[in-house]
């Protein structure tokens, strides 16, 4: 994912009647900084890591890749993996492979900064199957989807799922752990698209269920509150805390994946 440094400027214009002139002051570009993304997953190999740079306000939305980084990638038990650089600023792994309850370690130099990271994968909880919820709004019926699994009784566990609609990517953030719900069934529907995309009748969806570590967690749920979905709307953008030291944006992790899919019936 890239990022932006967002800038909000507060200003109290004052007008008086002797005075037509209005005071503004000026927004400074901000610097731009190295972006690290990397995700290792229980599914077969290869892995990728990206590089890039963030961009200025002003800049176009074009995020300048870096291709002559190095990548390394090492874990708990010992394999220490070179990545290769495969095109606009990808690396991919040879070594890797993604283990439940293994621990990862990143190391990426850049111009000779060393930026670090690391990611333990959780061990995976089971989607055991979708179903359709159905609630009526305004004399229609409105649609999501529940994904059901049984979280582990033992407390601190995160997901992220991603949803599409008839291939479609549903966008929204749907970021859970188990503060209410500690060793239960999971009871909670999917946030549904939004006004450009939502769930109809035959609709195809598609949902990915992730078991992601705490840090991913605190990282996605920021975003999420700050795409809009918290108190009030959202709160002011600002960059989400992540794993990487050494000042880059991004963020590394190992977690689970799984995929199921469901169509939305005539009936219930």
């Amino acid at each position: 994912m890239h990022f932006k440094i967002y800038i909000y400027l507060f200003a109290t214009i004052l007008l008086f009647a002797s005075c037509d002139k209005v005071i503004t002051l000026p927004i400074e570009n901000n610097d731009s900084q190295v972006v690290i993304e990397g995700n290792i997953t229980d599914k077969l190999g290869p892995y990728f890591v990206k590089l890039s740079r963030s961009i200025n306000l002003n800049a176009s939305n074009l995020y300048p890749v870096i291709e002559n980084g190095i990548v390394i990638i090492s874990d708990n038990t010992g394999i220490k993996d070179t990545l290769k650089h495969l095109n606009k600023g990808v690396y991919f792994t040879r070594l890797t492979r993604g283990v439940n309850g293994r621990t990862y370690f990143l190391e990426v130099i850049i111009d000779g900064k060393k930026y670090t990271a690391q990611s333990t994968m959780p061990y995976k909880v089971n989607l055991d199957s979708l179903r359709i919820n159905t609630f009526p709004i305004n004399s229609e019926n409105q649609y999501s989807v529940i994904p059901v699994y049984t979280d582990p009784i033992d407390l601190g566990n995160s997901y992220r799922f991603i949803q599409k609609i008839n291939d479609t990517l549903d966008n929204n953030y749907n970021i859970f752990n188990d503060n209410l719900n500690n060793g239960k069934i999971n009871q909670r529907p999917l946030n549904g698209g939004n006004q450009d995309i939502n769930i109809k009748l035959f609709d195809r969806v598609s949902v990915e269920m992730q078991c992601i570590s705490k840090s991913a967690h605190l990282f996605f749920y920021t975003l999420s509150q700050q795409d809009g979905a918290g108190p009030g709307g959202g709160t002011a953008p600002t960059n989400p805390p992540n794993n990487i030291v050494g000042g880059a944006l991004g963020l590394f992790s190992a977690h689970t994946s799984q995929t199921k899919e469901i169509q939305v019936p005539i009936f219930f």
